[in-house]
């Protein structure tokens, strides 16, 4: 059986009547050539039956169409809903992603960095915490960062200090005699403390009595259960008979808290209102629906994947024009009322 020959530039070039560096350029550079140019060779390519050699076009123009992606964990519901949105964006951009999982562990990440650096990645995303932001704008690479200190590269996140203003204010509007957050310690660099903030920024300002829980909530479900069932018996033994409104820093969190309470009593008690943060698949999903303070999860992958690509497209110009700042993206979080702070079914 005669084996198909694969079709090189200089066929098409043949077949159009362009030359290769013509062909080259609809490949590399398609916005060099007329419309009609353009629609002359695509047509050329459905009748020659093209098939793209993807490999020998990275080695001939450097350009891999990869983004690298750096992500902590996907236990926690929020990382794994922000991967599956930046991951649904290829059919609009057009780039594939390397993925791995950081698991807070700095000598990883920074080998995982050398491996992703390996297959000239066109770009990176970064969602971990453990490298510095001063230490990523030296690789001279577009970087986006999305919840995490971002000084020196671009970043989209969410305005956590409005966050936990919405947060707070919800459960004040319940006349909660004392109002809760639990978080684990987060460095005041990183845009999520300003979850913290807000909270207690409204706590004082309407003079609500308030304490904060610092614990270690990380990466399993038995290590947050155990740390949120401290909690519990600390509740349980100091505020007893008072009406607590619990603020969470993660939808993750607030539904393992909510599965203590149902464990312990079989239900959401009277005096126990509870809130989470992300919006993540979870929260609608628990056994009782939470309320939770929205991130619009879908905009900020789309948001993060569509600056990184201005500026991977831009370096591909003649004549590149780089940001002579980084750019900080911010998007508003959407307050969500759900059964564990509506108790009454008045959710909207």
């Amino acid at each position: 059986m005669e084996r198909k020959k694969n079709i090189t530039f200089s066929d098409i070039a043949q077949y159009t009547n362009f030359s290769k560096t013509t062909i080259s350029r609809y490949f590399n550079n398609p916005d060099s050539l007329t419309l009609e140019n353009q629609e002359i060779i695509a047509n050329a390519l459905e009748e020659l039956n093209y098939k793209e050699n993807k490999v020998a076009r990275i080695l001939a123009n450097g350009k891999s169409e990869f983004v690298g992606i750096i992500i902590p964990n996907l236990f926690y519901h929020y990382y794994s809903e922000m991967l599956t949105q930046i991951l649904s964006t290829y059919e609009e951009f057009g780039y594939k992603f390397l993925v791995f999982l950081g698991n807070d562990d700095e000598e990883a990440e920074r080998r995982y960095m050398k491996e992703l650096l390996a297959y000239k990645i066109e770009g990176l995303l970064i969602l971990s915490h453990t490298i510095p932001s001063r230490e990523l704008a030296e690789l001279q690479l577009p970087i986006v960062t999305i919840e995490r200190e971002d000084d020196c590269v671009c970043s989209v996140n969410t305005d956590n200090y409005m966050g936990g203003v919405q947060a707070a204010s919800l459960l004040a509007s319940h006349r909660c005699d004392i109002l809760i957050h639990i978080n684990s310690p987060t460095d005041k660099a990183r845009p999520a403390y300003g979850r913290i903030q807000g909270f207690v920024d409204i706590c004082k300002e309407r003079q609500i009595p308030h304490r904060i829980y610092y614990k270690e909530l990380k990466d399993s479900y038995h290590t947050i259960q155990q740390a949120l069932s401290e909690v519990l018996k600390d509740l349980e033994e100091n505020y007893a008979g008072l009406k607590k409104g619990l603020f969470l820093s993660s939808d993750t969190n607030a539904n393992a808290f909510l599965n203590l309470l149902m464990k312990k009593y079989g239900r959401l008690p009277d005096d126990y209102l509870i809130m989470g943060f992300d919006d993540s698949p979870i929260s609608s999903e628990a056994v009782i629906p939470i309320s939770t303070v929205g991130q619009q999860i879908g905009k900020i992958a789309h948001e993060a994947v569509s600056l990184l690509v201005q500026q991977m497209e831009e370096r591909k110009k003649r004549k590149p024009a780089p940001l002579k700042e980084p750019v900080h993206k911010i998007i508003t979080p959407i307050l969500i009322r759900r059964e564990t702070t509506e108790k009454d079914g008045c959710c909207n």
